[in-house]
């Protein structure tokens, strides 16, 4: 029993010194550059699968193993660890730095609720499409973090509105037996959170135990203490959480920017087909766009139903008098946005600067008319989306914010110097500088397999999937990458599938774009485990949610996902791109295969 304890305490140690070990023979005995590079891929995927080390620890063993193994130079490997990806990553992050500053994700994420209404189903919509709107410019782990609150308080209101006044019509009518105020639903106790060390913590909540009172079973919620007077309450909790999870993720996909994984596909791609040119900001979102809205309402509807119904025509009923919830809730959502006070000079600038941004992505090359980047017809490719991206970030840390004052000895308050809207101090703590290691040594990866031969090679071996149709590789992969991606991280999952699928699409002579964008796309679709990504881990924390709840949620989500993007790769997308012929810009087939 002691060493068992002893072998799980140190299991990962272990587990990197066996996985070292056991894949060993094959640099040993074959002795090709195939071969090692192999093995270095064997290694990186094993451990970034299991975690065994910190994701971006694991990201830099390229640069350790390719020197020696003598597939790529030193120099070389530490090139690739920063491209115009990095470029593109700083911007956005000192555009999301003030957004979160200046509290104008809170604003617009509350201004968008009260638009849309109290009605339960409304309101769970407007939770979506404002989380879904800020996740398309902000990470999608710093959007659920932000939102969640709020949808806590709102959930939190709603219930303790309906008890007090349940509580006076008890009051009211005490002294006889009132049939119309037993409830009999009850909620099951509420399980032990058996993956809280995977889970993000709540500053704030605590765990207490059930409670009964007449007539009703008062469930303290585990997570935050909250009552839950009968089972809808409890529903709701449920609902609103994973409305909250889903929709940030969903949002993500919509733009280049919205989560790393599109811009590591960007990022590859570009690299890989240099003269394609047809990735960028307003052609992802012309694609992704749709996609979304459609996987976001169906989410929409599939999670009401499963939580709390679906009641078309009380949804759509006019004139109908608010009740007592709605009344809660939309009081609740109007303190909120009052506490924020009237707009700010500085959120002003901010989403200025936050229009000038996306609208210079857009109209860069849009495709269908002359772009900007026309004026720059002599250095044609030069100037990117990082190019926009680096000239607003840099007006961040530039343009005044408020002035800084000092009082003189004589009593007189002057200005001494002004404080910009970021400072670099405030920006380094929102950079996620494990992400862009981590992307970087996908690159090197990529580059590797490319120098020693390997991407070839599994390209010839996958060659027979060529008599498959189109739409079944696509499918396949599709449901490859959604599998993996729940219990991988996505960055990792697109960065070791890349060049596998990328040399896939060489060898069979089919549109690189055919199966790199439905891949790319269901990368993001992490919706069955708490572990699976942030948002997830985030919600979960919470209290209100067990793990079969977000896996039969999940599920139909991830079917949703899988079959709008098959049906976009179909109809919209295919028209985008011309994905019915092989392109000029891929390889030849005498490139793409071995010899």
């Amino acid at each position: 029993m002691n060493v068992l304890s002893y072998v799980l305490v140190y299991r990962k140690f272990f587990l990197v010194v066996f996985t070292l070990l056991v894949l060993l023979p094959l640099p040993i005995i074959l002795r090709t550059k195939e071969a090692e590079c192999a093995y270095t891929l064997f290694v990186i995927a094993t451990f970034w699968l299991t975690e065994a080390l910190p994701l971006s620890v694991t990201a830099l063993l390229p640069g350790l193993m390719f020197p020696l193994f003598g597939i790529m130079p030193s120099k070389k490997v530490a090139s690739a660890y920063f491209k115009d990806f990095h470029l593109l990553l700083i911007g956005v992050i000192c555009l999301a730095t003030s957004i979160e500053k200046w509290n104008l994700h809170k604003r617009i994420a509350l201004r968008m609720v009260m638009t849309v209404g109290v009605n339960p189903a409304w309101l769970t919509l407007g939770f979506m499409s404002s989380t879904a709107f800020l996740s398309m410019w902000l990470s999608n782990t710093s959007t659920a973090a932000m939102v969640m609150p709020i949808v806590e308080a709102v959930a939190q209101q709603i219930i303790s509105a309906e008890a007090e006044v349940e509580a006076t019509q008890m009051t009211y009518f005490s002294g006889s037996t009132n049939h119309g105020l037993e409830i009999d639903e009850s909620v099951n106790e509420h399980e032990t959170n058996e993956r809280k060390e995977k889970t993000v913590p709540v500053p704030g909540y605590s765990n207490d135990a059930g409670k009964n009172s007449s007539n009703m079973e008062l469930e303290k919620n585990s997570g935050t203490g909250a009552k839950y007077r009968t089972k809808k309450d409890h529903m709701m909790c449920k609902l609103m959480c994973l409305c909250v999870a889903y929709s940030s993720t969903i949002g993500g996909l919509t733009t280049i920017t919205g989560t790393s994984t599109n811009l590591i596909f960007a990022e590859h791609f570009n690299m890989r087909y240099p003269e394609c040119r047809c990735i960028n900001f307003g052609s992802w979102f012309m694609l992704s766009f749709p996609a979304a809205i459609i996987i976001l309402f169906l989410s929409w509807i599939w999670l009401q139903w499963l939580f709390l119904g679906f009641n078309f025509k009380e949804m759509f009923k006019c004139g109908k008098t608010k009740t007592v919830k709605q009344k809660a809730c939309a009081e609740v959502i109007k303190q909120e946005y009052q506490k924020l006070g009237p707009i700010r000079y500085q959120e002003i600038v901010t989403l200025v600067l936050f229009i000038v941004m996306a609208l210079l992505w857009f109209s860069r090359d849009p495709g269908f008319v002359p772009g900007w980047s026309a004026l720059f017809s002599k250095y044609p490719g030069f100037a990117t989306d990082s190019t926009v991206a680096l000239l607003i970030g840099l007006l961040f840390f530039l343009i005044p914010a408020k002035r800084l004052t000092k009082t003189t000895p004589t009593g007189e308050i002057v200005a001494f110097d002004y404080s910009p809207l970021i400072t670099w101090k405030e920006f380094q703590s929102f950079m996620p500088w494990d992400i862009a290691i981590l992307v970087g040594g996908g690159f090197a990866l990529a580059d590797g397999c490319e120098e020693s031969g390997l991407s070839k090679w599994i390209g010839n071996k996958l060659s027979p999937l060529g008599s498959l149709p189109v739409w079944l590789i696509i499918l396949i992969s599709s449901l490859l990458v959604t599998s993996l991606t729940e219990v991988a991280s996505n960055p990792a999952t697109i960065t070791l599938l890349l060049p596998i699928l990328s040399s896939l699409a060489d060898t069979i002579q089919v549109n690189p774009l055919y199966i790199l964008i439905p891949s790319t796309l269901c990368t993001s679709f992490a919706f069955l485990l708490p572990v699976a990504n942030p948002p997830n881990a985030i919600v979960f924390s919470y209290g209100h949610l067990k793990v079969i709840d977000m896996v039969k949620a999940g599920l139909g989500v991830n079917i949703v996902g899988v079959a709008v993007v098959m049906l976009g790769m179909s109809t919209w997308i295919v028209t985008l791109f011309d994905l019915s012929t092989y392109p000029s810009w891929a390889p030849p087939i005498t490139n793409a295969t071995m010899p």
